[in-house]
């Protein structure tokens, strides 16, 4: 059973978090460094999120639609997605498994694997605080 029931749960606990990376200056200090947007493309539940965090640029999280452009997209399930984000998912073996589909520059792509590090943590509180102690251990 996938651990999303919508769009709407998916948008309510991974993209709050994203949205709270981006407003932390220390924790979105490595998507600074990447210095692009990303599009997270998810699947079962479909929805997607698009972060910009781009030299001279507010930083910015669209959930759903979004006019933003992004120069690199990871399309995967949301189940793949939510193990990253508490730190289960080794992103290197996902790729080599298909389990992420990337595109765009590869450096990019590279530079942003690693990226979920300092937010496990808080994803993990975020969820217990929201009830939802049972997506908090994968």
């Amino acid at each position: 059973m996938p651990s999303f029931a919508s769009d709407a749960e998916v948008y309510e606990h991974l993209g709050k978090l994203l949205q709270d990376v981006v407003a932390d200056e220390q924790l979105s200090a490595p998507f600074a460094r990447a210095n692009t947007t990303v599009q997270y493309q998810l699947r079962a539940p479909d929805a997607q999120m698009t972060v910009r965090a781009v030299e001279g640029e507010e930083h910015r999280v669209d959930l759903g639609r979004t006019e933003l452009r992004p120069e690199v997209v990871l399309r995967m399930d949301a189940d793949v997605a939510h193990r990253f984000w508490l730190g289960m998912v080794n992103p290197a073996v996902a790729l080599a498994r298909g389990e992420i589909t990337p595109r765009g520059p590869a450096a990019k792509v590279l530079e942003l694997m690693p990226i979920g590090e300092p937010a496990f943590a808080r994803y993990r509180e975020q969820l217990e605080a929201a009830g939802r102690a049972d997506l908090a251990h994968g």
